[in-house]
């Protein structure tokens, strides 16, 4: 049986990517550090427990990152596919912005996939393994105040192509760019409210609706997928179109 680690897996689309694995056949390590979102899931899971590992991890950090990578290969015994998912953003204007505030975006969106990839790719290449880093369409375009967030996707979209370059044949990594995905009732209690979506929202979009976290989890399936092998270096856009709409006001 395969193992796949996924970070940030507790809330939003993580949340869904780890059922989606779950339902496929392949054990999973949840590396999150949010523990109240951790303890709700390890609850919400707990029929799947055998299949689960739940670990508190801070991806920005790398004694946390090195422990976490051990802690999944004492428990499982393998990794084969890693799916950087973690990611926060903070939305302020230039001038509010803090240095602090930036660092802990890099820190935890760019910086974690570095060091997850760094610590995860000895045992990856063991088993001919797959990386998937999430990225985003903000890495190309932009709504206002999202500095950080939008600077650590392009970070991401440059370190995917050059892990696939010095890691393979032994490790395949590809990225993957969501647009709208709407995980308003996918996150941790205290937070989670589904949002009412106007048809406008919907039809905006040239696919004719609004994502969702399975859009990205049907894509992440298939690109992991050994039958794939000839994949790498790539980046995915999952918007339903939205990049490649004119839009004149």
């Amino acid at each position: 049986m395969k193992t796949a680690i996924i970070t940030g897996g507790g809330q939003g689309i993580g949340r869904v990517v780890t059922q989606y694995l779950l339902t496929h056949g392949y054990r999973v390590a949840i590396w999150e550090a949010d523990t109240e979102a951790l303890s709700e899931l390890r609850e919400a899971f707990k029929a799947s427990s055998a299949q689960l590992l739940f670990v508190s991890c801070d991806v920005s950090s790398e004694n946390n990152v090195r422990k976490a990578v051990e802690q999944t290969i004492n428990h499982f015994g393998q990794i084969d596919a890693l799916i950087n998912n973690a990611a926060i953003m903070i939305e302020k204007s230039l001038d509010k912005l803090t240095s602090e505030e930036w660092n802990r975006v890099i820190g935890t969106n760019l910086t974690g996939s570095f060091l997850c990839a760094k610590h995860a790719a000895p045992h990856l290449a063991n088993q001919k393994g797959s990386i998937i880093n999430m990225c985003s369409t903000r890495a190309f375009q932009s709504e206002p105040d999202t500095f950080a967030y939008s600077a650590s996707k392009g970070g991401v979209l440059a370190l995917t192509h050059s892990l696939a370059v010095s890691l393979g044949p032994d490790i395949r990594v590809n990225a993957i760019s969501p647009g709208w995905i709407d995980v308003s009732a996918l996150k941790k209690k205290g937070k989670a409210k589904a949002e009412e979506l106007s048809p406008e929202d919907h039809l905006q979009h040239p696919a004719g609706r609004v994502g969702q976290a399975d859009d990205v989890a049907r894509m992440i399936l298939f690109l992991i997928a050994p039958e794939n092998s000839f994949i790498t270096g790539q980046n995915f856009t999952v918007d339903g179109g939205m990049t490649r709409k004119m839009i004149y006001v």
